[in-house]
């Protein structure tokens, strides 16, 4: 009984290392599915949120913004013009950033005890992308 112990905790571990790895790879590649993914991890996050007032109210507050830049860089992606991709480029880092301030504040109250917040690091993370790509485009447009 030991070794099927061991055999399954060295099979979880070697899923999450692979998974690890693919999901790190898609970071640096497939901003698309990294918003997917992070849309996700919004949507399991609100899902765990308690149902008193303010939580009803943050879980619906986060899944608007937190989903919202997935949906609107599918829009930037078919802009119709440079400063149309910016405009809704912005977009995304603006709701990228109200998401940012719902999960420090839902981190802050502690209503999701025993939450590492990975979804806050992704977050910023997003944020810093957003923002350099807008610079990018600025810089392109002049």
């Amino acid at each position: 009984m030991q070794n099927v112990k061991i055999g399954l905790y060295i099979q979880h571990f070697v899923l999450l290392y692979y998974f690890s790895d693919k999901y790190k790879a898609m970071k640096k590649y497939d901003l698309q599915q990294r918003l997917i993914a992070f849309s996700s991890s919004i949507l399991d996050l609100s899902e765990n949120l308690p149902t008193h007032y303010a939580g009803t109210y943050l879980a619906k507050q986060i899944i608007r913004s937190g989903i919202s830049p997935a949906l609107n860089y599918g829009e930037a992606q078919a802009a119709e013009s440079k400063a149309d991709f910016i405009h809704k480029m912005r977009l995304c880092q603006k709701e990228l950033r109200e998401t940012q301030v719902n999960l420090r504040i839902i981190k802050e109250k502690e209503y999701l005890k025993n939450y590492n917040f990975e979804v806050l690091t992704e977050c910023s993370e997003l944020v810093a992308i957003f923002t350099s790509s807008i610079a990018t485009a600025k810089r392109k447009l002049s």
